[in-house]
């Protein structure tokens, strides 16, 4: 089975296909995006998307419990905008770094199905790693001291946000087949 992926991240269509050995396409394209959760965005670009079946789409925001939950569904703005220095300045004498990233991914063949995954952790106190894109040189998974660019994609696979979505994902198209 193919799957087209609608995004303009390369980074999130490798991380794809690590998790779901199977041929995951890019279709580099950009669409409109609404300011809502990670679901509505989803769901919302599903509706406007017809590039043939099947395809997915992916959201991720990224939650900051000290900052009352920001960026949340802002996060591509603010990495876009502030990037990782922006955020350790708002962050700077905060001693709570509880954090969580969270992803949908959106299926949209024979209807639409959600999948979401979240991966808890906190906030470094400096960018760390090379690994990776956006928040992960200060995003440290819970149980571990490493942010995800201190990891191979193999180690950041088993415990991301993205690759929770994308295993539950995976378990539902080989459902189908």
């Amino acid at each position: 089975m193919c799957v087209l992926f609608i995004t303009t991240n390369k980074n999130k269509v490798e991380e794809a296909k690590a998790v779901l050995g199977m041929d995951v396409v890019q279709v580099d394209k950009e669409y409109p995006e609404i300011q809502g959760s990670s679901e509505e965005v989803v769901l919302f670009a599903m509706d406007i998307l017809r590039e043939g079946e099947p395809f997915i789409v992916e959201d991720t925001s990224l939650h900051i419990e000290a900052l009352s939950g920001f960026p949340g569904p802002f996060a591509s703005y603010v990495q876009k905008t502030i990037g990782n220095t922006g955020v350790l300045k708002l962050m700077e004498g905060v001693h709570n770094r509880a954090a969580f990233f969270e992803t949908c991914i959106g299926l949209s063949y024979n209807g639409k199905k959600i999948f979401k995954g979240r991966c808890y952790g906190s906030i470094a106190l400096e960018p760390r790693g090379i690994s990776g894109f956006g928040f992960d040189p200060v995003f440290i998974p819970e149980g571990d001291e490493r942010t995800f660019a201190e990891m191979s994609l193999h180690e950041k696979n088993l415990m991301s946000h993205r690759a929770v979505a994308f295993r539950a994902l995976r378990e539902h198209l080989e459902n189908l087949i």
